[in-house]
């Protein structure tokens, strides 16, 4: 199985650009996107199914604001776009899709960049995510899950570290939260695969960062500790345009 994950900074410009192609060519089974920035009275059809994928969708309550979808080729048996630990989330940020034996979890987690108080609405989400997703593997559940953490979580994981230490989405409080997932069972499958390769799934748009290739790692894939063996590979695809994220790929061997 195949899972794309890929902040696409707005669903509608993204398909303008040959979306459906890029969905072609990445040959996923589920393609989980963040930041899709519509709601559902302005979605089309063309986006509703594309290339005959099913689509789940989580709207913000704030219009043109954050969002999220999977699009999947086969059904899950349950999709879930809120928390059942906590009453956190209306900004759209969150679908999981529920099989009989492991979840698949799309997260568009807040930044923190607008201030203090953002930063602790971003901290409390990664503390109820965490939570949620411990009450599935509780469940006996193998979990997947995937988005834009807007953390990046060491040094190799931003082209400028020491320039960055203050700001968020590289502060201590951030990163000790990427540690957390790790202490408990869930593996940043790019990092374990890839020890040391140096490879950003974001650039910043302004400054054209991403021809000089002074990015970011801050998207990614998480697979609970007895997944890993069934991992063929994770990959980040930075030759795939179209948003100032690039998409990264999971492929998985997992029994539906």
């Amino acid at each position: 199985m195949k899972i794309v994950s890929w902040n696409v900074n707005g669903l509608r410009a993204v398909a303008k650009k040959g979306l459906a192609d890029i969905l072609r060519d990445m040959k996923a089974d589920i393609a989980c996107f963040q930041e899709t920035k519509i709601s559902d009275e302005k979605l089309t059809p063309d986006l509703r199914t594309i290339n005959g994928y099913k689509s789940y969708w989580s709207f913000s309550e704030r219009a043109g604001y954050s969002g999220v979808v999977n699009y999947c080729l086969d059904e899950p048996h349950t999709i879930k776009t809120e928390f059942s630990v906590d009453r956190l989330e209306t900004e759209g940020r969150l679908i999981i899709n529920e099989y009989e034996t492991y979840v698949v979890a799309n997260a568009y987690f807040p930044n923190g960049k607008q201030g203090r108080e953002r930063i602790d609405y971003k901290l409390k989400f990664y503390d109820v995510f965490l939570r949620e997703m411990d009450k599935y593997r509780a469940e006996g559940k193998s979990v997947i899950f995937c988005g834009d953490v807007n953390t990046a979580h060491n040094e190799i994981d931003l082209a400028r570290p020491k320039e960055n230490s203050k700001v968020s989405g590289f502060l201590p409080e951030e990163r000790q939260w990427l540690d957390e997932f790790e202490k408990r069972g869930y593996i940043d499958i790019f990092r374990k695969l890839h020890p040391s390769i140096i490879r950003y799934s974001w650039w910043d748009m302004k400054t054209r960062a991403r021809e000089r290739n002074v990015g970011w790692r801050i998207d990614y894939f998480f697979v609970s500790d007895n997944l890993v063996e069934k991992v063929k590979s994770a990959e980040i695809l930075n030759e795939v345009m179209g948003s100032d994220h690039c998409p990264i790929l999971l492929d998985i061997d997992v029994a539906k």
